[in-house]
């Protein structure tokens, strides 16, 4: 069985307007393919589309699309599309608030440690800095918190518990 997600319109759709871009999101779901797919416990499958246009001057500059497919345990009672929709974003938000910490504070990207679990074990050590800062509260941008706790030790060592 082919599902041609095209013959119908999407369940949901939203649109987001800020930053100077526009971006729409559209969801198909569909519980008809659960009996041919291989995967345990599969409930839903679904197709998120991303549209998003970058636009200066009150013109379209740039147009990107994305399209994602993916499958959930969820049943349709549990998360109908709307959900799936703001389960999905969430989850990219989550990564992107991430990996883009790491990135641009931490310039992970040029870390020159590669070897055996270097990398692991560095990317779990930022993670847990960015945890901690976060859950106390007090600094609104990491690197801020970063410069604070360089030059205030003791500090830093209380707010870890030591």
């Amino acid at each position: 069985m082919i599902l041609r997600w095209r013959l119908f319109p999407p369940q949901h759709r939203t649109i987001d307007k800020g930053h100077g871009r526009i971006e729409e999101r559209s969801i198909w779901v569909s519980d008809e393919l659960n009996r041919y797919l291989e995967f345990p416990y599969v409930r839903q499958v679904f197709k998120v589309e991303r549209v998003r246009k970058e636009i200066r001057g009150g013109v379209i500059k740039e147009e990107a699309k994305e399209v994602v497919y993916g499958i959930t345990s969820l049943s349709r009672q549990e998360a109908g599309a709307e959900r799936l929709l703001e389960l999905n974003r969430g989850h990219w938000e989550i990564e992107n608030r991430i990996f883009w910490v790491r990135d641009v504070t931490f310039d992970e990207d040029r870390s020159r440690v590669r070897k055996n679990n270097g990398p692991t074990i560095m990317s779990s050590l930022r993670n847990l800095v960015i945890s901690v800062i976060r859950i106390d509260g007090r600094f609104r941008y990491i690197p801020s918190a970063l410069r604070y706790f360089s030059m205030h030790i003791d500090e830093a060592m209380r707010v870890l518990g030591i």
